[in-house]
Order: C-alpha cells, then structure tokens, then sequence
C-alpha cells in the first residue's frame, strides 16, 4: 500500500504506471523530474568505474553508470566553455550562434530558446545552480526560462552547491522538475598548473611522482604533427595562463595526481544531491542526465587544458541515468551540443524545437528500437589564448569530423593544415595519416562528409574545407 506520494510526483497513476514498468527495467516513467548534473573540464575517461581505483576514487559517478547508459563515444560541440554550454542549451552548432570562443555575447531567445523556455512553457518548474557561463543575462529569466537560480556569479562555489540544489528539489510542487547543477571543477586544474590559489579550495600537496599516477601513453607529440599544432602549443606554453613548458615528467603525473582530487571533490558534492533525491523518494521519479562540457589534455601531446581537438579535450564523459535502468555502455556516436536538447525533450514528452539539430538518444537508453546509425559527427575549435611567437600569433579555428574509425580535423592556418587518425588502430592518436598514401581513399571520404555537412549547415568556415 502507497502511504503517501513524495513530493514532486504527478500523483498516483503516474506512480503507477511508473511501477507497473520498472519490472522490465527498460522503461522511463511520463513527465518525469530530470536533473541534468554538468562538470567542467573532466575527459571521458577520468571515473574510476572506467580506469579502476588505483588512482581514482568516483563513487557516486560509479553509482550512475550502475543504474544508466554510458555513451563512450560522446564528444562535446566545441572544447571550451561558453561555446560548449550555448549548444548544449540551444541545440544548435556553435557557428549558427557565432559563438566558438569565450567571448562575451548575448543571444536572442526568440531566435535561439533555451532548455529552460521549453522546460518551463511545458509546465516543468526550473532551476539553475552554479556556474553560467552561458550567453543570456541572468536577470532576465524571461529569455532564459529558468525562475529557481542560485550561486550562479563568476564560476559558483562548488560547495554551495548541493544546499542550493536541496532547496529546490524540497520545494512541495505537483508538477515535475527541471535542475541544473553546474559544477566549476575539476577546471580548478588550470589555477593549479599555474601555481595559483586553488579558487574551490586547496587539495594537499602532490606525493612524490612514483605514487602518483603514470605519464599518458600519448604524452608525446604526435608523428607527422601539423606545423600549426606546433605553433599553437609555442604560443600557449610561452604564456602564463599555460606555463606547462617546463613540466618534467615527475610535474606532469603531479598534474594528474591533482586532477584526480579535484575530480573526487566535485563526486562528493554530486553525491549530497543524489542522496536527497534517495531519501525523499524522488529517485524513483527522477532520469538524470551527467556530462562534461568538455575535457582536459591532462599531459596527451604536451598539453593541458582544452581548446584543441584531441580526444582528452573533445571527449566527453556522458550518462543518462534511472532507477532500474540495466547498466551499460553504447558506443553510438554522441554530439553533446546537438544532442542534449532532442534527448531531454523527449525524455520529458515536449516537442523539440523546429530548427534544434541532432536526435534523440532515448531509444538507445530504452532499447525501445534500434537507432539508426550516425555515420559521423562534427566538432568546431577556435585557439586564441595563446601569445604571439615572432611577432605573429596564432589563432585558427578549426572543424573535426569523427567516424566510428576516423578523426579527421582541417585548421585555417598553417602549411599542412589537416590531419587524420585511425583511431581503431591509434586511439591515443600518436601517428598521423593525412599524408599517408594507403589511406588517401579515408581522407577523401571525411573532407568530402565534412563539405557535405557544411553545406547543408550553411557553415561559413565552408571556404577553409579542402574539396
């Protein structure tokens, strides 16, 4: 017998329907809450129930993966901030915002609605908590459509976080909820690589590199490397916000060493909110959605932070998470920016909207049907943080087209501006292929796929693509 409904429910057939199907393990309740969880700077990879516990504790992101799919092969739509949270807020690529740096930019929501309009207008109560970073004023929730928002000034405090997030979860209400918890970390990385004050709050000092966690296996450039990937890393390490240059080996595992803690902070945070939603009933009613905006390079190629195209910094840790769900992963291939929007959309039963690109992952979660198969995916990069090397200083931007085997990418700058990589047979991406004879047939095909999507996205970088 149901005693009581926990707050936040639709009411009892509703819970009905919701326990009627929990036996197959597959279904998703109707009108459910969702609470989609973003970290910031945090690479596919960098959970322990992926690499083990050596070196990597993440319970509570452990605890997701049990209960969801994890994609492995989801990639962000642009390896920065604000160009990569637009998107995933818009559904739209980033070059249709005009918006593939970090720059300060306001979007038009009539133009451009956000998952908080769509949330709201279909009757969700919404909320935002922590970092922004995303091209709409604050105060006008009007044109962004969240009416709950909290610690939401410069990056947030990540330990403000949960208390916020508990607030409005608490909040007694008929209709379902829409939360947003952005966390800052592990991004506190790059004050750290800088000798700074930690922003979120020191970590300890690093022990000596023979207990920390070995070098990447990629952490050399790669064979065949474009002259404008050289120059690019010259002009960032040269600077003060990448003073990497001289990191030694003992430095770079440090680096990693760090990253990892800074990590197992934002899982403890993430951990106080999943513990609310068990202990008010609501994870019974409530799909969660985790992802990154985008990685860090961690010591791949030299290099740290984000911004190129690499897999460290492009690849993206992504799970949709249930009560009841059989965990798994699916390497289908993910475009977070274009594809978060369809997916949550329908997960809440609203429509998407007309000009919103991407699909759905819905059906691979539920395994309702088999999902057409994605040929390949598109990621944009702009590189301007830099410094001048020379009196000249690089700032390409660039296109990468990813297949289920190939990573193709082509910089408007540079003498040899493209690169390819087999990533069966390569997947730290070590050896460059663009100039490689046997595979003259795989390059044409990605610049060809690459033409064809510009086309038809009405893509202004168009002209760089080699026809």
């Amino acid at each position: 017998m149901i005693n009581k409904l926990p707050h936040g429910l639709l009411g009892y057939p509703a819970l009905a329907l919701l326990m009627s199907t929990l036996a197959y393990g597959q279904k998703l309740p109707v009108k459910p809450n969702i609470l989609l969880i973003i970290t910031d700077q945090q690479s596919a990879e960098s959970m322990s129930f992926n690499i083990g516990h050596q070196y990597l504790n993440t319970p509570n992101m452990d605890r997701l993966a049990e209960q969801g799919v994890s994609f492995t092969n989801a990639y962000c739509a642009n390896p920065l901030c604000i160009p990569s949270r637009s998107s995933m807020f818009t559904g739209r690529y980033p070059h249709e915002l005009g918006i593939q740096a970090n720059e300060v930019k306001k979007l038009d929501g009539g133009e451009f609605p956000t998952l908080g309009n769509l949330m709201t207008n279909a009757g969700y109560a919404t909320g935002y908590v922590g970092k922004w970073h995303l091209p709409y004023t604050l105060k006008e929730t009007a044109v962004h459509g969240f009416s709950f928002m909290a610690n939401n000034k410069g990056n947030g405090v990540d330990s403000l976080l949960p208390a916020s997030a508990i607030r409005f979860i608490d909040i007694k209400r008929s209709n379902p909820f829409f939360l947003v918890v952005s966390f800052i970390n592990p991004h506190n990385i790059c004050e750290w690589a800088r000798g700074q004050k930690l922003p979120d709050g020191e970590i300890g000092t690093p022990p000596p590199a023979n207990q920390c966690p070995p070098l990447r296996a990629n952490h050399l450039p790669s064979k065949n490397e474009t002259d404008i990937m050289q120059r690019i890393r010259n002009s960032y390490q040269s600077g003060d916000m990448f003073p990497v240059s001289g990191f030694g080996d003992e430095k770079w595992r440090q680096y990693v060493w760090s990253y990892y803690r800074l990590i197992e902070k934002t899982d403890h945070e993430i951990g106080k909110i999943l513990n609310s939603l068990h202990e008010s009933d609501l994870d019974k009613n409530t799909i969660i959605v985790f992802l990154s905006d985008h990685g860090d390079c961690q010591g791949a190629h030299l290099w740290n932070q984000k911004t190129v195209l690499y897999e460290e910094a492009s690849k993206v840790p992504m799970m949709i998470s249930y009560k009841g769900l059989q965990p798994r992963k699916s390497d289908f291939l993910v475009q977070t920016g274009i594809d978060l929007m369809p997916t949550l959309c329908e997960l809440a039963g609203i429509p998407r909207p007309e000009k919103a690109r991407g699909v759905s992952l819905k059906s691979i979660v539920t395994k309702e049907d088999n999902p057409v198969e994605r040929e390949y995916i598109v990621v944009s990069d702009k590189l301007e943080q830099g410094v001048a090397i020379n009196g000249s200083k690089p700032e390409p931007e660039g296109r990468m087209l990813r297949t289920k085997r190939f990573k193709y990418w082509i910089y408007n700058e540079g003498v040899q501006r493209e690169t390819l990589y087999d990533l069966k047979n390569d997947p730290g991406e070590m050896v460059n292929l663009a100039n490689e004879p046997d595979y003259s047939d795989d390059l044409k095909k990605c610049r060809n796929a690459l033409v064809e999507w510009g086309k038809k996205y009405k893509d202004p970088y168009l002209e760089f693509m080699i026809k």
